[in-house]
């Protein structure tokens, strides 16, 4: 079954880019009896089996939500624990994003990383910047509120300054102003644990994504779980405010 559906997925379209919110680390420990940090230690390991699953498929953009600026309002321990797995596991893996070919990237306030998050993080875009396989994108510290707000500032600032007009600002000069001017728009995106919203992630991005909402908790999520989202995502008629009639005609 999970192969059929492998086979079936590769001979249709494939998302260029996906986006995951990784949901259900705590509850999924919890569950088990276990403490919370055990769920994100357990999350890690789905995250590298996403990476080399869409690694494999040819998907060209995977954009993990990592960690949100709301949840700096989690109990201190939980966070210093967040940010210690993030050190350690940059560190680990830069050898086998470069196996793979990934290159890293991030968006967010990652300056209110601590110091050594920052600095794992740039040596490990460093080092991977000229791999040309899936580019693997953290959201770190990220609010998509934010970086709209931000991108509003800084076209405002661009107007005082003179160096633009009020009337040169339209949708495509307001994207190269976000944190994911480089990167495709989210074509599907899938969260785990059975909480149906976005949570502000990506809310520019999104704007005709599909959206895709598995009950799994985000450690027990594997490659069948993706396969299944994207032949779920190759069965859906996309129309971008067409009718289906169009949508026939233009194929």
């Amino acid at each position: 079954m999970a192969q059929d559906i492998k086979n079936q997925i590769l001979a249709g379209k494939i998302p260029e880019h996906i986006a995951m919110i990784m949901d259900g680390n705590g509850r999924w420990a919890q569950e088990k009896g276990m403490d919370r940090i055990f769920g994100h230690h357990q999350g890690v390991e789905t995250v590298r089996r996403m990476v080399e699953a869409c690694s494999e498929l040819g998907v060209k953009y995977l954009t993990l939500y990592a960690f949100s600026t709301e949840n700096w309002a989690r109990p201190i321990h939980e966070v210093n624990a967040l940010m210690e797995l993030l050190v350690s596991t940059l560190r680990a893996e830069v050898e086998k994003l470069n196996k793979n070919n990934v290159r890293l990237h991030t968006i967010g306030r990652t300056h209110d990383l601590p110091g050594k998050c920052q600095d794992e993080l740039d040596e490990a875009i460093a080092q991977t910047q000229a791999n040309t396989g899936l580019n693997l994108v953290l959201a770190l510290s990220y609010s998509s509120k934010w970086d709209i707000a931000n991108a509003a500032k800084k076209l405002a600032e661009a107007v005082e300054a003179k160096e633009i007009s009020p009337g040169d600002i339209d949708e495509e000069k307001f994207r190269t102003q976000l944190s994911t001017c480089n990167f495709p728009e989210v074509e599907l995106l899938i969260r785990t644990s059975g909480e149906n919203r976005i949570s502000n992630f990506l809310l520019w991005e999104l704007a005709y994504a599909e959206l895709y909402f598995t009950k799994t908790h985000w450690p027990d999520f594997n490659e069948e779980g993706l396969h299944k989202a994207i032949h779920d995502f190759q069965n859906r008629e996309r129309r971008f405010g067409k009718t289906s009639e169009q949508i026939k005609n233009d194929q």
